[in-house]
Formats: C-alpha cells, sequence, structure tokens
C-alpha cells in the first residue's frame, strides 16, 4: 500500500525559499516551476519505494539527491515525512536535520 506524505514545516520552508531564489535569479518562474515539479515528482515516488534513498549514518533518516539538492526524509508506517530540502553547494555545517 502506498504511504501518505508529509512536508514538515522546515521542508515546505526550504522549498519556497529555493523556488523563490531561482525566480528572483533568472527572474521568470519557468525554472522554479520545472524544478518543483521535478522535485515533487522524485518524492511521490517513494510512496511506493519508501527505501530508495540512502540511509543516512547510523539513523532512520533517509536522502535522495535531486541535481544539487538532497531530500531527507524519514519512513513511519502510514507515511514518509519530508524533512528538510537542502542545497548541497552550502556549507553543510550548517545542516541540522530533525529527527522527527
Amino acid at each position: 500500500m502506498a504511504k501518505r506524505i508529509v512536508w514538515s514545516k522546515n521542508a515546505t520552508i526550504d522549498r519556497l525559499q529555493i523556488l523563490d531564489y531561482w525566480h528572483k535569479r533568472i527572474g521568470i518562474k519557468t525554472y522554479s516551476k520545472k524544478l518543483d515539479i521535478e522535485i515533487r515528482k522524485l518524492i511521490r515516488n517513494l510512496r511506493v519505494l519508501p527505501e530508495m534513498g540512502r540511509k543516512l549514518n547510523n539513523t532512520h533518516i533517509r536522502y535522495l539527491v535531486k541535481d544539487h539538492y538532497l531530500i531527507f526524509y524519514s519512513v513511519h508506517d502510514a507515511e514518509i515525512r519530508i524533512l528538510h530540502l537542502w542545497d548541497s553547494r552550502r556549507n553543510p555545517d550548517e545542516l541540522i536535520v530533525e529527527t522527527d
């Protein structure tokens, strides 16, 4: 059975900031919309293949890679929680992934 996708507050903020950055940088929403569609499509695949991402160290957190972005998530009985979207070009010391 396919699991439900739940976005954390942090992941939602991350997503909106990433899309806003590209909209401001390019001046049109075309790239932002394309990136949003691709990220959402990748996340939708988790509903049927929740283990497709790599495990983060010795935790229950997994991640997917989309271009320069890491999508951190955790798998639960009935849902998949999207925890964070991270631009891998940023300083990794600033990354904090909550463990829900």
